[in-house]
């Protein structure tokens, strides 16, 4: 019973005192679910890209990304590789004792002898673990299995110089060791060579022509360059050899970087070879790639074919532009360049520029495969003396002649396998 004089609260309503306790409460918890909302959202894997991104592309890469890691065994390379705002040629070399290659020059079959560098004596290694980091953008690893699946039904052709053939037989080895050895073939022709990825329905293949345009030089080669001419208006009787293409990968430089004016002819070689002009190599070559560009705009479809060009290999040659005065072009050198943009007289910049001016003006898009930037540091990973002459091997006297070092081409494995890594993350 309750005593008189003390009021009764009134049923089912709290007291004031505890209502307000638990708003506090609340709002207090609400506040810092909000906190760790705001941490999480802020931490997102999915919002750290390591390439920028346009605002405008950002809600739609986060749910690519996630449907890219719940349905997929792979990573799509462009989940973390974007060309048109990445800068790849922007990066530096770094050491990674723990970098294997793909392959070596004993498990892949199809590497010619030229680059064969540990079959032809070649004992140090550390050349194999150098691994290129952008600094805007992660580069994706060369992943064999996503290559052949882009490639399943289609045919790709390179076309251009030995350094192209190079870059060719880099990307067959770097795929062809998943193939089981019943499910890939090998044609090799003096012009055309082809690498047949059967269960794929894919072919990889390569077809020599080291101006892209004709020339005298093409098939039979003439060792004197002041022998050769360059027909720098045709290019018809090689082009209709790359049709029916679905990727297309050019390359041209080294051969018109001879040191002497160039002999340019126009017309046919029917009258002999009379009637050339002698032109600087600057706009010998421009007159060549607008011819090649020219096959292109008006063969090619886009809608069928990609096409990329890849920028100018760079040649060692001169120990001083890396600033070894007593030494002899690339030999012996065992580590690459760690100057931060080091350019050295082995590319040239007009030459360079050409490119970039006549892909410009082109109708149908070229993905350009900058790998000159990127190659220039890597005085250490040419053939050097470990490659062949006349189709023999350097002997042991011969190798130590570091005027014998070839500093042009590449051992493979080796440099053009980055070319390739880039290549992949752009398709």
């Amino acid at each position: 019973m309750i005593p008189s004089g003390t009021m009764k609260p009134p049923r089912g309503k709290l007291p004031l005192p505890i209502i307000i306790t638990t708003i506090c409460v609340l709002l207090f918890i609400a506040v810092l679910y909000a906190e760790r909302l705001s941490f999480l959202n802020s931490n997102s894997i999915f919002k750290s890209k390591t390439c920028p991104r346009k605002h405008n592309k950002s809600k739609s890469n986060d749910k690519k990304a996630e449907e890219v890691f719940a349905n997929a065994s792979w990573i799509d390379d462009r989940f973390d590789f974007d060309p048109e705002e990445c800068n790849v040629a922007n990066g530096k070399w770094v050491f990674n004792s723990s970098l294997k290659p793909l392959y070596s020059d004993t498990s892949c079959p199809y590497i010619d002898r030229q680059f064969s560098c540990v079959k032809n004596g070649r004992n140090d290694s550390d050349y194999l673990h150098w691994e290129w980091q952008p600094e805007d953008c992660t580069l994706p690893p060369f992943n064999p299995e996503l290559a052949l699946k882009k490639l399943q039904g289609k045919r790709l052709l390179f076309v251009g110089d030995s350094l192209q053939r190079n870059q060719w037989e880099s990307f067959v080895c770097m795929v062809q060791g998943i193939i089981p050895e019943k499910k890939k073939s090998m044609k090799r022709g003096r012009v055309h060579s082809v690498f047949k990825a059967k269960e794929y329905n894919a072919t990889i293949e390569f077809y020599w022509a080291p101006f892209l345009v004709e020339s005298n030089t093409d098939i039979r080669i003439i060792g004197d360059p002041k022998k050769r001419i360059i027909k720098v208006d045709q290019i018809t009787e090689r082009a209709k050899n790359w049709t029916g293409v679905d990727i297309l990968v050019f390359n041209t430089y080294v051969w018109w970087m001879s040191g002497l004016r160039l002999k340019a002819l126009w017309g046919s070689f029917a009258n002999g070879e009379e009637g050339f002009e002698e032109l600087d190599t600057p706009v010998a070559y421009k007159l060549g790639l607008r011819t090649w560009a020219n096959w292109v705009d008006s063969t090619i479809d886009p809608n069928k074919t990609r096409v990329f060009f890849t920028t100018m290999s760079p040649a060692h040659t001169k120990s001083a532009d890396w600033g070894h005065m007593d030494g002899i072009k690339c030999f012996n050198e065992t580590r690459p360049v760690k100057k931060k943009n080091h350019w050295g007289s082995g590319s040239n910049k007009d030459m360079m520029s050409v490119v970039a001016k006549v892909v410009k003006r082109m109708k149908v898009p070229v993905n350009v495969i900058n790998i000159t930037q990127i190659s220039e540091y890597r005085i250490d990973a040419h053939s050097s003396v470990y490659t062949e002459t006349g189709g023999k091997i350097l002997s042991e006297e011969e190798r130590a002649n570091p005027l014998n070092a070839d500093c042009i081409h590449w051992c493979l494995p080796g440099v053009p396998d980055t070319w390739n890594q880039i290549f992949l993350a752009m398709l």
